[in-house]
């Protein structure tokens, strides 16, 4: 049986990342996905709960991914990264689009009980319940890519297709290895937010696969992909707080 990493006691370095998957109605996903950017092939949501050093500081957070390719290249379309350290949110957005924005992010393992919760301006949109289970064998090692969007409408009161920086796509790619692999049994719920409104367009329709898993990553590159057409972008260009989430007047949905 492999053995889980060994850490210091009280070091956060190493901690597992709670890894969630769930189908859900491909048109829901179309929807979010701006012109340009491809739904995959599968309607697949997938969501990580972790604890990591960003740079050197623990930042708890929540990544929301859907499946999709941009110019024929298989990736995952981000629509946010939820965190609790605000130090990470600004320079990540405006040096390469990550949409990060802040949240309440609760997430730990008691012996074999694996617990987390997501809140955001007062609503806990995201909560998991589960109990770690069978070690899983360690895949090998792979690659993955996301798609993630720079984007600066233009300054003061000028039409929504005005940009200082036009939209482009940023491809986000990462080699990883496993450290280990870890079922869990668990319950997934998501609760009705207009800050986060995952349950409303992001509805599960399946079940919910949870593992938690111990990352060895290899190699990260971030760079420009591809510009993306201004005009038909317009509407994507006001989302909810740092997220991709669309918004309306610089708040959340409504209607």
């Amino acid at each position: 049986m492999t053995e889980g990493p060994k850490i210091n006691p009280g070091d956060i370095i190493l901690w597992p990342m709670l890894k969630l998957a769930y189908d859900t109605q491909p048109e829901k996903i179309a929807a979010l996905l701006p012109p340009g950017i491809d739904p995959g092939s599968r309607p697949k949501v997938h969501l990580t709960v972790y604890n990591f050093p960003v740079p050197d500081v623990p930042e708890y957070g929540i990544l929301i991914n859907v499946e999709a390719d941009y110019q024929g290249e298989e990736g995952f379309y981000t629509i946010g990264y939820g965190i609790d350290q605000e130090s990470a949110i600004f320079i990540s957005r405006d040096r390469n689009g990550q949409p990060k924005y802040p949240c309440e992010v609760s997430y730990y393992r008691m012996l074999d009980s694996v617990h987390a919760r997501c809140t955001h301006q007062g609503y806990t949109f995201f909560e998991f319940d589960g109990k770690a289970t069978d070690v899983l064998e360690n895949p090998e090692d792979h690659s993955e890519t996301e798609w993630w969007i720079k984007v600066s409408p233009g300054v003061g009161m000028l039409p929504e297709t005005t940009y200082d920086f036009p939209p482009h796509v940023v491809r986000v790619h990462t080699k990883y290895g496993t450290a280990y692999n870890q079922k869990v049994e668990g319950k997934l719920t998501l609760r009705d937010s207009p800050w986060d409104p995952i349950n409303e367009l992001l509805p599960i329709e399946s079940e919910v696969s949870a593992r938690l898993w111990t990352p060895n990553s290899f190699e990260r590159d971030i760079a420009l992909a591809g510009k993306l057409n201004g005009e038909a972008f317009a509407p994507y260009a006001d989302t909810i707080s740092g997220s991709r989430w669309p918004g309306q007047n610089g708040g959340p949905k409504r209607g």
